[in-house]
């Protein structure tokens, strides 16, 4: 078997493969997902890996491919680099996104089914075999892949506008990018490398936390909020996504403290932290039904890069705590339901019982395996690797008997 850290090696070599022949990281393997990227984490799995192998001819081919990920995937104006010098998500490809079961979008087509007096299932046939035109519901479709390749799908945060915004997650995976180019750059490459400086990646990384202030930063709010290209205006929902610049290291001392005091009592609840604020996602009915990605669940990624960023910024004790809901979230509802571990949290209720589009991954009998899901187990290894020594005797008194 691989250890941790050879897979976390081959998985990048795996990266490499896929941004040297098909030209991006794939949303994932599947021939469609040739039309959408992953979320850009390339540079912070090759920066862990080396840490611990320091291979530097190893390092040296990886980052030669992510400059080029960057450079072709990033920053080419027109597509994922909008004017304002900020990154938006992009897919391409027209239609409904075939990986989608039958029904999903039935709360979209309805309208214009109804218009012309026919079933949802008899308007996605004529849309689809383009017997009938709709620029509306074309547009409509970009969006929603553009979503799939944001990794949040689906969200009301996104919907039906997603290739119009700056997200701030995405700024500051790419000011990571930046920084992390110009730091390994100078600490291991004499401070060039392929004819860049690490004042060229250093300036790179200044710029966008300019734009990052201008277009993302709230200053009256103490918050960050995606920025729409189209409408010249920021977002006013309030989402995980908003702490991700601690993670980033893109906040300055004073963001940083009006951000975890802002931030933190609207989005904390009793297994964690939300996708988004109730009041943000708005209300759920027939015909505007739950997102996944919304209030009340709660997923590992944002929860990771959440703790980590505080304990950038020295909020080590809001990370204890934080590690902690989530932590005894998941042992509980191990030791009460048969081991389960699924894919996502309701954090409100803290309970892995979510009713949400796609259902939960690890909770239908037929589904719950012993390894547990990706993320989640990573999400508690990394928690436990954290969490003081008190909190896990804690956490011990849920499973022994």
């Amino acid at each position: 078997m691989l250890n941790c850290v050879e897979l976390a090696k081959a998985m990048a070599d795996n990266f490499q493969y896929e941004i040297e022949y098909y030209g991006k990281i794939l949303n994932a393997n599947r021939s469609y997902y040739l039309t959408r990227t992953q979320p850009p984490f390339y540079t912070s799995l090759i920066r862990e890996v080396f840490e611990i192998t320091q291979d530097k001819k190893w390092l040296k081919q990886h980052l030669k491919t992510a400059i080029k990920e960057y450079q072709t995937v990033w920053m080419v104006k027109g597509k994922r680099l909008t004017k304002n010098g900020l990154n938006r998500y992009l897919a391409e490809g027209i239609g409904f996104p075939p990986e989608c079961e039958a029904g999903h979008f039935d709360s979209i087509i309805k309208p214009y089914a109804d218009k012309m007096h026919i079933s949802i299932r008899d308007y996605e046939k004529v849309y689809s075999e383009g017997i009938i035109l709709n620029p509306e519901l074309d547009d409509y479709f970009v969006h929603d892949r553009t979503v799939r390749e944001s990794g949040h799908d689906t969200s009301y945060r996104i919907e039906g506008i997603c290739a119009d915004l700056n997200l701030v997650e995405l700024n500051a995976m790419l000011y990571k990018y930046e920084t992390d180019f110009a730091e390994l750059i100078q600490n291991e490459f004499n401070g060039k490398f392929n004819s860049y400086s690490y004042h060229y990646w250093q300036d790179k990384a200044e710029a966008r936390k300019l734009a990052v202030n201008k277009y993302l930063w709230n200053e009256d709010k103490g918050l960050y909020f995606d920025y729409n290209v189209k409408t010249k205006k920021q977002s006013n929902i309030v989402a995980a996504s908003t702490l991700s610049p601690l993670w980033a290291n893109l906040c300055s001392k004073e963001q940083a403290e009006k951000l975890v005091t802002s931030a933190l009592p609207l989005l904390k609840e009793k297994g964690g932290i939300a996708g988004c604020t109730e009041e943000s996602r708005g209300e759920i009915s027939e015909n505007r039904p739950q997102r996944q990605w919304d209030y009340p669940n709660g997923w590992a990624p944002h929860q990771m890069m959440i703790w980590k960023g505080l304990n950038n910024y020295g909020y080590f004790d809001e990370a204890q705590e934080l590690i902690y809901r989530w932590l005894f979230m998941i042992t509980k509802n191990a030791v009460d339901y048969n081991g389960t571990i699924p894919e996502k949290y309701d954090v409100v209720a803290a309970t892995h019982k979510v009713f949400a589009e796609y259902g939960n991954v690890g909770t239908d009998f037929e589904y719950i395996t012993q390894e547990g899901f990706g993320w989640m187990n990573a999400s508690y290894q990394y928690g436990l690797s954290l969490l003081e020594e008190k909190y896990i005797d804690k956490l011990n008194m849920l499973i022994e008997p």
